[in-house]
């Protein structure tokens, strides 16, 4: 047997080979089977130049990619790999090797569509996949926004817009421990809450070899299960741990002849490295592109002329241009924890995994685990500089003293709370190394949902994972309860009493969330025209792909809770704001329900050839099923659980799983959807582990 690739009923690969080293090589080959179009995507995505293919709308992507030298610090990370620990990139190099095999012999619609035909990946492209995955997962431009309140509200109305922004992406986890257990063994169980794409952005896989044998969550182009796995004696999950561990320079560029020089803080001025690039766009003519890095790192808003209108940036219009340099910890260290996805998989107690986390780089997780012998983990993996207040809030200046990076935290640990730990992107054990988390209530609701019983079993566990109770609306509707009745018209009064009543689900088919979420949309539009954010409405001209960051209307619709309970908000009238948002919408009530506006709204990178009408979603942002509208400007949803997971350290095979779409990436194919009614409705797919209930598809 040297490798071979069975099946389950779902379509699910399971995967069996001699060797840890033939193993990484059939994951590769299915995974470039399954998800040949998917793959390229995420090569030219990571190399900037999915423009060649996608056409113009990719570019903005391309050019931040090219700035922030994503494809170069994955090559920098596999040399270092390959110095550091050479069993891992040996096993790096067979993963690809399986993904070229596989791709000389995958088939996709999209291929044809878009006239391209599937590349060679190198050594280090899966490295490269995971940091252009991760590179903006904790929010960087988010300090681009706050630079911007400060600027016209002042540094404390930071605080005032402090929530899970549209750019950032979170998940929900809990673990129970045996004592709170109808086996006596643990459960973890919790969903990832990001973009959902098509294909979806994680693969249910499982990898059998002597050494181990694991079920869990993938990221397609990138070996060994990562995130969420479990190997039958000890399993693990994450969230995003909401640290801030990227910084943004404001620099001081000018240029000597053909090269480029930066101010640094001892006043000289130092020369940084500067080359152009092209980047080739369907249908137009190609763009070149400035790369210029400085002591700092790359710069990846604006050069020496300044941001991207040409003006200054600078209050004093005498003195040098500003622009903007990234500094990131790969950049920084060559190294993104690759270290770690061996161990992982040959992990037997929570001790071998926390081992192995020791070794993790970025993105900076929450990390859940236990074991069969009752053993549990609850800490932060990855690495946060220690650095300066000011740089974790905001830019600063490269040209100033005291803005260095003086070395790494320690990653906090927690124990478990009467056997529960929650882990739901709110403020808690990562609390030291982050500035923004999400508002409490996910975490909050899971935690009391957990207490209502005193022994849960895994198939409990997608109850919680449904759960659609909003308790952030207690802010909008606080508001509506303290107006007058007497002084609203009649319809108005009807919808403020129906709203009253309202039990705060947001389910599907609810027409009372429909007209809350309506309401809401008002307040949000009506709060975003007010004189005091007029200043913020339109942003300062940054690369387009950070203008999610800076939008008004996102950032008042996330944060309307603080923004309704503030003592004070600038003068604005709120109850007046709030009068007027129920007046409009009684006027012209919703006709339907919930799922009716709030429906998935997946991302491809090709639009499909038919498009369906995608299905209306229960849950909402800050609900545990979390399924994120934008307030004030759409119902959709473009965000939510991309996976749900139930791992039962009692028996693995009364484990669960479901993804929002299913385990093919290929249209057509009987598996490309097949588990998304399972999604929709809470229901998990089980995980199968015993090779004579699969089906054997090749030897490989």
């Amino acid at each position: 047997m040297a490798g071979e690739i069975f099946r389950d009923a779902w379509g699910i690969p399971h995967l069996r080979a001699d060797s840890a080293l033939e193993l990484a090589r059939v994951q590769g080959r299915v995974t470039a089977l399954d998800r040949a179009w998917q793959l390229e995507v995420e090569r030219h995505r990571l190399q900037g130049t999915s423009a060649s293919f996608l056409g113009a709308e990719a570019l903005p992507w391309d050019r931040l990619a090219r700035r922030a030298r994503l494809a170069d610090t994955a090559q920098r990370c596999f040399e270092a790999l390959e110095r550091r620990d050479p069993e891992t990139a040996e096993w790096v190099r067979a993963y690809v090797d399986g993904v070229n095999e596989g791709l000389s012999a995958a088939s996709a619609p999209e291929f044809g569509r878009a006239g391209v035909l599937p590349g060679r990946w190198r050594p280090w492209t899966p490295l490269g996949v995971w940091l252009a995955t991760h590179i903006l997962f904790a929010g960087f431009p988010a300090k681009l926004w706050r630079e911007q309140v400060a600027a016209h509200l002042g540094a404390d109305a930071m605080g005032l817009f402090a929530a899970d922004g549209p750019g950032t992406s979170g998940s929900n986890g809990w673990l129970v421990a045996g004592e709170r257990t109808t086996t006596g063994h643990a459960v973890i169980a919790g969903d990832p809450h990001r973009f959902i794409e098509d294909p979806g952005v994680y693969q249910q896989i499982h990898l059998s070899c002597p050494e181990f044998d694991v079920v869990g969550l993938a990221v397609p182009g990138v070996p060994g299960i990562a995130h969420f796995g479990h190997t039958g004696s000890v399993a693990w999950a994450i969230t995003n741990a909401m640290a801030d561990y990227q910084d943004l320079y404001r620099e001081r560029l000018r240029r000597t002849g053909a090269g480029i020089e930066a101010l640094d803080p001892d006043g000289t001025w130092r020369r940084a490295s500067r080359h152009t690039e092209t980047i080739e766009v369907a249908g137009e003519e190609p763009v070149e592109t400035e790369v210029v890095e400085t002591a700092r790192g790359p710069v990846v808003i604006g050069g020496p002329e300044g941001p991207e209108d040409g003006t200054t940036g600078a209050a004093d219009p005498s003195a040098p241009p500003l622009a903007v340099a990234l500094r990131y910890p790969p950049r920084v260290t060559g190294d993104l924890g690759f270290s770690a996805l061996l161990p992982l998989l040959r992990a037997r107690t929570v001790g071998d995994v926390d081992r192995a986390l020791d070794l993790w780089a970025e993105p900076v997780n929450v990390v859940q685990a236990a074991d069969t012998d009752g053993g549990t983990l609850h800490r932060v993996a990855g690495r946060v500089p220690v650095r300066a207040e000011a740089n974790r809030r905001r830019l600063v200046p490269a040209w100033e003293p005291g803005h260095d990076w003086r070395g790494w935290h320690e990653s906090p640990r927690a124990g478990l709370t009467h056997g529960v730990a929650v882990m739901a992107n709110q403020r808690g054990l990562a609390e030291p190394l982050g500035v923004e988390f999400a508002p409490p209530h996910r975490a909050e609701r899971i935690a009391e949902l957990l207490a209502g019983r005193e022994r849960w079993s895994a198939a409990d566990m997608p109850a919680i994972h449904t759960d659609t109770h909003l308790a952030s609306a207690a802010a909008l509707l606080d508001r509506l309860a303290a107006l007058d009745p007497a002084g609203l018209s009649g319809p108005a009064a009807g919808l403020r009493e129906r709203l009253l009543g309202w039990d705060r689900r947001m389910d599907a088919g609810s027409p009372e969330a429909a007209r809350y979420a309506a309401v809401r949309g008002a307040v949000v539009r009506r709060l975003a025209a007010q004189p005091a954010f007029a200043a913020l409405a339109t942003p300062p001209p940054y690369p387009e792909v950070f203008l999610p960051w800076l939008a008004l209307l996102p950032r008042i619709g996330f944060a309307l809770e603080h923004l309704l309970n503030a003592r004070e908000l600038f003068g604005i009238d709120r109850t007046g704001v709030v009068r007027e948002a129920l007046e409009e919408v009684a006027a012209r009530p919703p006709a339907g329900t919930w799922g009716d506006t709030h429906r998935l709204a997946p991302w491809r990178a090709l639009p499909p050839e038919e498009a369906d009408r995608e299905p209306g979603l229960s849950g909402d942002h800050d609900c545990v099923l979390c399924t994120s509208a934008v307030p004030g400007v759409t119902d959709l949803a473009a965000r939510g659980p991309a996976a749900r997971y139930v791992w039962d350290l009692a028996r693995r095979e009364n484990s669960g799983w479901v993804v929002p779409f299913g385990a093919s990436g290929v249209p057509g194919s009987p598996h490309h959807r097949d588990q998304q009614p399972l999604w929709l409705v809470g229901d998990l797919v089980p995980v199968v582990t015993d090779w004579a209930q699969l089906t054997k598809e090749s030897d490989v």
